[in-house]
């Protein structure tokens, strides 16, 4: 009979109550690379889809039939896997635990495995994979199968328990071909659950795919326990093929390139612009990038042309001091020149923010609201610092964390370490933010509106008349960031 592997991921949507309400799921992609990968080995595979799970016992009749070995692979492409929230770790305990009932081997493949392997050993897993693991995993599982396990040791990548002690091999060695990696196992997934939470949410069906692995850059507070600090690119020709096999099996409208930095390759943008349509792809999709990244006129101009319609930028800060103090290597002239050239080009920029860190004052903390009210965003993506073990800045704050130190879930915002405001601050800073940023959106509308009263539709009316709402709610928002402020 042919080895039985059982796969699945510990990302319940239903446990992080903010991304359950929004409804723009993606699927588990490097839980369906790693599926594809073991069955190209020919092992007998099941996939069982977490995302949509009520909790760990709906993995109950999977289990069941016993498989011989049974795999956590966790989504490490996706931010919201490597924010490493207490409640998928805790689900990911469960189900280790169950699945040693049933006598299954249990490997774990995870950001927070990868930092916290003695956790997991502890908690039933056999083995923990540490960092990129689509090399380790067929290698484990098929030394497991020989019976050799004196060779066990020698397997690079890995943490087990021996005689009570957890041992850590040296690490695997990176994968530089990207392209010779097997194509995600799409037709594992039931992928109507995805279409009909993103037609409901959004009106379009959005899908994820990675183009790269890694990133050269060293912000100091980025953990990156899975790709690391180095940067890998598929050729345009296999990621374009791929959209193409994609876009046939599921006519999705949009794509989510989850790469941490989009197109850095010299060249890449462009080949894979000139492909898409030679391939006669017609989809809209968004990146990630940076500021210093996104301010070449060719390089944007080749991302609109291929499709790109919104470029999150990792902006962080309108303080350059606390720019600095991140190593982020980016200033706050080139967040302005990029979102200009951007909007140029019919590209929506939008920003990730990040406020409480360290010594960061009242007066960088109004830089960057102005920086908003000036630039206007498409989005704003707004955290407070959040220390991850491996990042300079984790080792700067230690001695300040307590017992807490992960959120429950990716709207917890705690701040888990002294700053110079209460962490309830910080809460009430993120609602202030938010309101007076759509303020300012539905300040510009009534401008526009006025301007060009005639070219008014339905939804530039919409977003003027807000200021009637948006205008009153700032204000209360204000008055209680203040008491906060000095409570």
């Amino acid at each position: 009979m042919p080895i039985s592997v059982l796969l699945t991921h510990s990302y319940f949507l239903r446990f992080d109550k903010k991304q359950w309400q929004i409804g723009q799921p993606y699927a588990p992609l490097a839980t369906l690379y790693a599926a594809s990968i073991l069955r190209n080995q020919d092992y007998d595979i099941t996939f069982f889809d977490t995302m949509f799970a009520h909790g760990p016992d709906d993995i109950t009749a999977q289990l069941a039939a016993k498989p011989n070995f049974f795999v956590i692979y966790d989504d490490g492409f996706n931010y919201l896997t490597k924010m490493c929230l207490t409640n998928m770790r805790e689900a990911a305990f469960e189900m280790c635990k169950m699945a040693k009932a049933q006598g299954c081997t249990v490997i774990v493949s995870s950001s927070d495995s990868t930092d916290r392997y003695k956790e997991y050993l502890n908690e039933g897993a056999d083995y923990v994979l540490i960092g990129e693991a689509d090399d380790t995993l067929p290698e484990l599982i098929g030394t497991l199968i020989s019976g050799d396990t004196i060779e066990i040791g020698e397997i690079p990548g890995i943490s087990y328990l021996q005689n009570g002690m957890p041992i850590k091999t040296a690490p695997h060695k990176v994968i530089k071909d990207l392209d010779r990696l097997p194509f995600a196992a799409w037709d594992l997934i039931d992928i109507n659950p995805y279409r009909n939470a993103w037609l409901k949410s959004k009106g379009y069906f959005s899908m994820n795919m990675s183009t790269t692995r890694g990133c050269p850059f060293k912000c100091n507070w980025c953990a990156k326990p899975i790709y690391g600090n180095r940067y890998n690119s598929r050729s345009p020709e296999h990621v374009v093929e791929e959209l193409w096999r994609m876009h046939k099996l599921f006519q999705f409208d949009h794509i989510w390139f989850c790469d941490d930095i989009f197109g850095l390759k010299p060249g890449w943008v462009q080949d894979f612009a000139n492909l898409v349509q030679q391939r006669g792809l017609n989809f809209e999709f968004k990146i990630q990038s940076r500021a210093d990244l996104l301010l070449d006129e060719t390089e944007v101009t080749a991302l609109a042309l291929a499709g790109c319609k919104n470029a999150w930028i990792g902006a962080e800060s309108g303080s350059q001091r606390i720019l600095d103090a991140m190593d982020k290597g980016t200033t706050v002239e080139q967040i302005h020149a990029a979102t200009i050239l951007l909007k140029k080009h019919g590209i929506h920029p939008s920003f990730f923010i990040q406020f409480g860190y360290p010594t960061e004052t009242k007066e960088e903390i109004d830089q960057t609201v102005q920086m908003i009210n000036n630039l206007l965003p498409y989005e704003i993506g707004i955290s407070v610092s959040y220390p991850l073990p491996g990042t300079v800045f984790f080792n700067r704050v230690k001695e300040e964390l307590k017992e807490k130190t992960n959120w429950t879930d990716s709207n917890e915002m705690a701040l888990m370490f002294q700053n110079t405001y209460p962490p309830a601050f910080y809460k009430q800073l993120h609602k202030y933010v938010h309101r007076n940023y759509h303020r300012h959106l539905a300040r510009a509308g009534m401008l526009q509106l006025l301007k060009s009263p005639f070219q008014a539709n339905l939804n530039t009316l919409k977003k003027a008349l807000s200021i009637i709402y948006y205008t009153p709610a700032t204000w209360i928002e204000q008055a209680k960031l203040n008491r906060a402020e000095t409570a």
